[in-house]
């Protein structure tokens, strides 16, 4: 900042939020005016995240000018966190590991660590963590060229905050202290231990900072009744069965280290116990004489809980000749430290594939690997995803039923014609086939038509006296041996859609029914055909 401070107008000044987690309704967020002018009309920022390894949100070179040589009336930015590239650490509170060399600031991303609060396997967008409202609140007069403050007397005017609890000033910025050195002497001569912390940014450089670094005394291991204490033990598991099946034996329970002193030190405590106990005191014939339980075998799981067993041996049978009653094997859980699950580490999905149909519905999938190392356990995630897909339809082809039989041939003599039809089942859809012919004509020939009005007159009465007796025949047949006799067909029904395919029915409906049992097949008839197939 000294040394552009010919660049510089106005130097932002705001008090910390600290710690950062600290809910808004308990401390307003915090404000800070600052002044532009037509040469100087970038904003810049950038704090800090506490506690974090180094993790910061900003803005960088922030054109608050219009493009009209206006000025911007309102700013709001959604900020996601940036990596200094000066400290390696996964989480909000992991111990200081200096970057060697430093890298460049990056943003976080979503796949950095599986430990990290960020981490998305599917390599989603990360989580914004602050927002920051920019907004023009007044016009300095008419002056368009504001001579700034003296950068010096700028950064001098930043006033300290209230002090913490370690009187440590907010205007000095700290890592959190890291652990304990081990002791300096190995014996119960004094020593001194250390813990050191880095100092990450002095905002008021008139406010001294203190040390970073923190002494203690301190003794070799084994030599404060203290030392103990510093072992987190686990619960003590429950006795072991007595080693004996009668008389006088022993019995032991274990429990194991949690977690070791932090200054490295073995752990003093005892981690198994021993005591007698006695077992049917007078024993009997029948008593059979065994060893002493041999060590546990080593348990059966690395991590949580498994399984061990120990084994003895028969000394002496028992003397009445009877089979020896006493367990030779013995098997208990074990209890060893607690597994930590690793989660998969995965690669994002890849894009869908093809639809498995040309048209019409179908599936399409997609896979993304595993990149985490088998050894670390089994992975229950899935690796493909399968899903429907929809295509134009498929198109439908015209379907027609059989032709039928030939008509009569229309004249009573001489040349004439004759016609066969065949129905349309379904109606062309989508592109498909379109309908062939649906009534075919051919030509026929009855015997020569004989010349003469009186002849013709003649044969017209024939004919006619030949239609009422075949019609009376008919009607006597009816009356003795009923028929089945349908209505004329209805008309179409309306389409049941405006577009994109529908259906219309009509009806045949029964007249008369005959009630014989050579009948039976008398039904109503129902006939459908597409409609309005064009695309919606």
């Amino acid at each position: 900042l000294s040394s552009q401070s010919d660049e510089v107008l106005t130097v932002i000044k705001a008090k910390a939020q600290w710690p950062a987690w600290q809910p808004l309704n308990v401390r307003a967020a915090p404000s800070a005016e600052f002044s532009v002018d037509r040469h100087r009309h970038l904003m810049s920022f950038l704090t800090m995240l506490g506690p974090s390894p180094d993790w910061n949100v900003g803005l960088s070179a922030e054109d608050l000018c219009t493009k009209d040589c206006g000025w911007v009336q309102k700013v709001v930015q959604d900020l996601i966190p940036w990596d200094a590239g000066t400290d390696s650490g996964v989480t909000y509170e992991s111990p200081n590991k200096p970057t060697v060399p430093q890298e460049k600031i990056r943003p976080l991303t979503s796949l950095d660590h599986p430990q990290s609060p960020f981490y998305d396997p599917e390599g989603g967008s990360i989580k914004m963590v602050a927002r920051v409202v920019i907004e023009r609140i007044a016009r300095k007069g008419e002056q368009c060229n504001i001579v700034p403050d003296n950068i010096d007397d700028i950064v001098a005017d930043l006033a300290p905050e209230e002090k913490e609890e370690d009187d440590t000033p907010e205007t000095c910025i700290y890592s959190n202290w890291s652990p304990w050195s081990a002791c300096s002497s190995s014996t119960c001569e004094k020593g001194k231990r250390m813990r050191q912390r880095m100092l990450k940014a002095q905002l008021d450089l008139s406010v001294p900072c203190p040390d970073t670094q923190d002494f203690q005394p301190c003794m070799g291991p084994g030599c404060s009744d203290e030392d103990g204490s510093t072992c987190m033990m686990s619960d003590w598991i429950t006795w072991s069965p007595c080693s004996v099946s009668c008389g006088m034996g022993t019995r032991s329970r274990e429990r194991y280290v949690k977690q070791f002193p932090e200054d490295g030190s073995m752990c003093k405590v005892p981690t198994e116990e021993t005591e007698k106990c006695i077992v049917n005191e007078e024993c009997s014939p029948s008593s059979c004489l065994v060893t002493e339980w041999g060590e546990w075998d080593e348990c059966s799981a690395s991590c949580g809980t498994g399984m061990k067993r120990r084994h003895r041996m028969i000394k002496m049978t028992p003397a009445d000749g009877s089979m020896c009653k006493a367990e030779t094997t013995e098997a208990e859980k074990c209890m060893m430290p607690e597994c930590h699950t690793i989660p998969c580490l995965l690669s994002p999905w890849s894009e869908w594939s093809d639809c498995s149909v040309t048209c019409g519905k179908g599936m399409r999938t997609r896979q993304r690997m595993l990149k985490s190392a088998a050894e670390l356990g089994d992975c229950n995630e899935e690796l493909e995803q399968t899903e429907k897909c929809m295509l134009p339809e498929c198109p439908i082809d015209c379907e027609l039923t059989e032709w039928s039989q030939w008509s009569e041939c229309n004249t009573s003599c001489g040349k004439g014609h004759m016609i066969r039809t065949r129905m349309i089942k379904i109606e062309p859809q989508f592109g498909g086939t379109a309908c062939p012919e649906t009534v075919q004509r051919t030509k026929c020939r009855v015997r020569k038509c004989l010349r003469g009005p009186g002849m013709e007159k003649r044969r017209w009465k024939e004919a006619r006296e030949k239609r009422r007796s075949e019609q009376a025949k008919k009607n006597l047949d009816s009356e003795q041996y009923p028929v089945c006799r349908l209505k004329p067909w209805t008309s179409w029904t309306e389409c049941s859609t405006l577009c994109g395919g529908g259906i219309q029915e009509r009806y045949m409906m029964v007249k008369k029914r005959s009630k014989s049992t050579q009948f039976t097949s008398c039904k109503d008839k129902k006939e459908l055909r597409a409609c309005n197939v064009h695309p919606c």
